[in-house]
């Protein structure tokens, strides 16, 4: 079954984890303790060798996530995440023929935007969920709420610099969809195999969103 982006990203909500990961092995023990903490879907981000490998393993181990890549900015990478299984696929911009190869590969895709004439020129090519990156610039939140005005159908998913400090302040905006983020899986942690504090994180993002639901 097939997810548009934005199914993928309500199914996401509060945070979409986004993932270095170098073994399959560890993968697969990093998404399992997630899951657990409430986790159903995963970005796999294209900065190892071992990235569609993974993306591989955790579809056929994991089916019960929804795995997607990140960090695409070439647009052979489309056809080859597909080809790995994913679902689908993150840029940390966007391009007219990044959106092209997206289109051709039937991936749904989430580009990245930072500007106003970016939102624009994403929606010229039919893109109505985007990511904010890098959200961890000053004056963020500031923009997402200004963006609300002239760009009233857009969502984003504000990405870079989301820790659980801030996470509920930009989940208040009501064009947030989720927020990425990659303190989830802390390096030390996943080097640590420390499965059980992942999880606590996973957790604890899921009740504080949570707290935001029940004020």
């Amino acid at each position: 079954m097939m997810h548009s982006i934005e199914q993928i990203l309500a199914k996401a909500y509060p945070v979409l984890p986004v993932l270095v990961v170098n073994q399959p092995d560890t993968a697969i023990a990093l998404a399992q303790a997630l899951h657990q903490g409430g986790v159903q879907v995963l970005e796999i981000t294209l900065r190892t060798p071992q990235a569609l490998e993974v993306v591989t393993t955790l579809r056929q181990q994991l089916p019960e996530l929804l795995v997607g890549v990140g960090t695409v900015v070439q647009a052979e990478q489309f056809e080859q995440a597909k080809q790995a299984g994913a679902q689908f696929a993150v840029s940390p911009g966007f391009t007219p023929q990044l959106a092209d190869a997206a289109q051709a590969s039937a991936l749904p895709y989430l580009p990245a935007v930072m500007t106003p004439s970016e939102v624009l020129h994403a929606m010229e090519h039919g893109y109505r969920t985007l990511k904010l990156f890098p959200a961890s610039l000053e004056g963020s939140l500031k923009l997402l709420d200004s963006f609300k005005g002239p760009f009233t159908d857009i969502k984003f998913c504000p990405t870079g610099g989301i820790q659980l400090d801030n996470l509920l302040s930009f989940l208040k905006l009501p064009n947030v969809i989720c927020c990425g983020g990659s303190w989830l899986a802390p390096d030390a942690l996943v080097r640590a195999n420390d499965w059980r504090q992942i999880t606590a994180l996973a957790q604890q993002a899921q009740e504080l969103a949570r707290s935001l639901v029940c004020v």
